[in-house]
This record gives C-alpha cells, sequence and structure tokens, in this order.
C-alpha cells in the first residue's frame, strides 16, 4: 500500500516538474513558424467567444450611415491598414502574424463575406476596445474614444454592403483629402473616386 500511494505522489509530482522543464528548455512552440500548440485553437476560442458573448453589446448606438461609414474608413485607414489591409492592398506583414491578421476587405472562399462583416458589430467593437492578448491584435481603449470604435466596427459589419465613395477612396489607400474631416464627408476629385454613390464594392 504504500508503494502505491508513493508511486501516486511521485506522479503527481513528475507532471508539473516535467511541464516545466519543457518550458524552460524552449521546446513548447512560440515561433510564428511553429506548428500549432495541440488543441491550440480549442483552448484559446473557447474562451474567448464565451467572455464576448456574455459582455458583448447587442444594439450598437450609433446607426450605420453614411457619416459613420466615412467616419470609420479615416479610423480604418490610420489604425488598422497596416495589419489587416486595404481593399485590394493585402497587408505586408498581415499574413506572417500568428495568428494572421484576417484581412478585413478580402472575400472568404466561396463565400460572399467580406472580412468580418458576418460578426456582429458588438463582437467587432468588444475585439476593437479590448484587443486579444499574444495575437498582435492591441486594445484601442486608450487611442479611440467610445464613438470611433463604434464608427470602425459598424463599417467592418458593412464590408460586405455598398458604401459611399469618399469611404471607398480612404479604404482603397488613398491620403486623406485636406477637406475631409472624420466627422463629414468629402467627394474625392472626379479622376479618383472609385464607384459611383451607393454602389457596391467591385468583385474581388
Amino acid at each position: 500500500m504504500f508503494r502505491v500511494l508513493l508511486g501516486i505522489v511521485v506522479g503527481i509530482l513528475l507532471v508539473p516538474i516535467a511541464g516545466l522543464a519543457w518550458l524552460r528548455f524552449g521546446h513548447i512552440p512560440v515561433a510564428v513558424a511553429d506548428p500549432p500548440f495541440p488543441k491550440e485553437g480549442l483552448i484559446t476560442h473557447v474562451p474567448l467567444e464565451a467572455r464576448i458573448d456574455r459582455e458583448m453589446v447587442k444594439n450598437p448606438p450609433i446607426q450605420a450611415n453614411e457619416t459613420a461609414f466615412v467616419a470609420g474608413a479615416h479610423i480604418y485607414s490610420d489604425q488598422c491598414a497596416v495589419c489587416h489591409g486595404y481593399y485590394g492592398k493585402p497587408s505586408a506583414f498581415g499574413r506572417n502574424m500568428f495568428p494572421d491578421a484576417t484581412p478585413l476587405w478580402e472575400k472568404h472562399e466561396n463565400s460572399q463575406v467580406v472580412g468580418v462583416s458576418d460578426d456582429p458589430p458588438g463582437e467587432t467593437y468588444w475585439k476593437v476596445a479590448n484587443g486579444i492578448r499574444l495575437s498582435g491584435m492591441p486594445s484601442f481603449k486608450q487611442a479611440l474614444t467610445d464613438n470611433e470604435m463604434w464608427q470602425v466596427s459598424i463599417l467592418l459589419a458593412n464590408a460586405d454592403k455598398p458604401l459611399p465613395p469618399d469611404a471607398l477612396y480612404l479604404l482603397r489607400g488613398n491620403p486623406p483629402l485636406p477637406s475631409t474631416t472624420n466627422s463629414a464627408p468629402a467627394t474625392p476629385p472626379a479622376p479618383v473616386a472609385p464607384a459611383a454613390q451607393g454602389a457596391p464594392l467591385p468583385p474581388l
């Protein structure tokens, strides 16, 4: 009986010691090019989705209209495009992150969904506001106002729908025009206007 109990105690002690040794000698996958950790997707996504479902705002406090779309496009161009890319211009390094930064202006394979347009605006807002640990996605609570975070979230929720020309102009990576602001849309010069008012994004 004593030997059985001793074996159990030794076994219990060996598990954390082996785990610490594994961490100490660098065998855990930590580089971007390393294969995923066993069940990594399950371990990270289940608690993340549960947390978002619990805290997500179900009814956005702003309307999905031209003012919100153009303001959101300004914010996206300034804060998001470097990792998530522009329309027709993928990020130079977003695909080399782990997990890769979602291309927010590309259609899903065999789908009409663009970026995160199939997610509720409240889910995108939660991710923008809180960030996601160990993913490269920062929290923007200190960089953007609550209204700005909602504007970019509303924009991304409508990425698969017709957008105003002023928003499309910015989302193609063009520099803001001198007369544009985050609160009032402006009309780009005729040679660079990407589409007529209310026209959908061209096919990818």
